[in-house]
């Protein structure tokens, strides 16, 4: 296992006036390659051949490696080569789908902007589940098994799926026949369905705060806000009721896209002080706790409470709506300030203060 101080002597063999900001080449890569070199700072992208086109036409990337498979970010010759670079990479939602938890704690001996024990908490839907209830937050109803299922359900898959294979079921008997439907449709396999998340579905407006965790001003800044453009949950709805029924789909979840909200002001206290909650207790069940970029996933209803059914603890894709425009960091820094560059100001702080050992892990 990758300890601190392993990190902390990668970080004093770089040159720390050549720091470069590094991801892999999808997800939100083009938000964090912006903000970086808005801010001054070199960028590096692992990338696949299928994908290069992206960077020729937005050319925001200093180092561009390509690879055949992202596992291959685990091989010491590629490792070695962004140490080279003086690489501080930037986690999101492609690292937990690509790779395992356990590789990026084990054997990634690169920096990392970010909490890497928190990665593994946000991949595991029961950790998921005691983080979110230690925090104090109201969280829909779960059940252990299939056949518990009473009411109106989604079956969520393990890790960072984009909401693919997700369905809705209201009965032991409606959920083995969806299952099925999945698993023929191939869009999840039968290994799938014995770590299946059973959560009960709110009915309400699904809005997603994205924060940003400065653990150099001991703060929590909303700074995006956000919700999903899902097939083909969205999409349905476009077909007339009699129409639906003939066809006999089970729609799914998965994420096409994303656009932004502006919140009804009065929700935005409780929206920020549940970003303070998961925040408090991630420092004590994974010392610091959040380091940068983090998203709580919530339901409002027409009574408007707030319940929260996901959290990830990295930037999320839904920031990307926010590029230069978000309101929420707006409202704090004035112009031009979004996610992707809110990261590269705080690398840069960190430099200057020679604090880039408390940012990473």
């Amino acid at each position: 296992m990758i300890e601190h101080r392993d990190i902390q002597r990668v970080l004093d063999r770089y040159n720390q006036a050549k720091i470069a900001i590094g991801t892999i080449g999808s997800h939100s890569s083009l938000n964090i390659f912006k903000g970086a070199k808005e801010e001054g700072l070199r960028t590096v992208c692992i990338c696949k051949e299928k994908d290069v086109i992206m960077y020729q036409k937005y050319p925001i990337v200093d180092e561009l490696i390509i690879v055949k498979d992202y596992t291959e970010l685990l091989s010491e010759t590629l490792q070695e080569q962004l140490r080279s670079l003086n690489t501080i990479l930037i986690p999101h939602g492609s690292f937990t789908a690509y790779l395992s938890t356990e590789q990026l704690i084990e054997n990634l001996k690169v920096p990392l902007m970010g909490n890497r024990q928190l990665l593994h908490w946000e991949t595991n839907r029961k950790k998921q589940e005691e983080w979110l209830c230690l925090s104090g937050l109201k969280l829909p109803a779960t059940f252990k098994t299939p056949d518990d299922i009473d009411r109106l359900t989604i079956a969520k898959l393990q890790g960072a799926r984009g909401g693919r294979g997700y369905f809705l079921t209201n009965s032991p008997k409606s959920f083995y026949q969806k299952a099925d439907e999945m698993i023929r449709r191939d869009l999840i396999t039968k290994q799938d369905i014995e770590t299946v998340h059973l959560q009960e579905y709110i009915l309400g407006v699904n809005v997603y705060p994205s924060y940003f965790s400065s653990i150099l001003n001991n703060d929590v800044e909303l700074l995006a806000m956000d919700r999903r453009y899902e097939t083909t949950v969205d999409s349905i709805g476009k077909i007339p009721a009699n129409e639906q029924l003939d066809i006999n789909i089970t729609p799914t979840y998965t994420v096409v896209g994303n656009f932004p909200i502006v919140l009804r002001e009065s929700l935005l206290p409780d929206i920020m002080r549940m970003g303070e909650a998961v925040h408090k207790k991630a420092t004590q069940l994974a010392p610091p706790g959040i380091i940068g970029p983090f998203c709580i996933e919530t339901v409002i209803t027409d009574d408007l409470k707030i319940y929260i059914f996901e959290i990830s603890a990295r930037i999320v894709a839904g920031t990307n709506v926010g590029i230069g425009t978000s309101p929420y960091a707006y409202l704090r820094y004035g112009e031009n300030m979004y996610m992707g560059k809110r990261i590269a100001q705080e690398i840069k702080n960190a430099i200057i203060q020679k604090q880039l050992q408390t940012i990473t892990t």
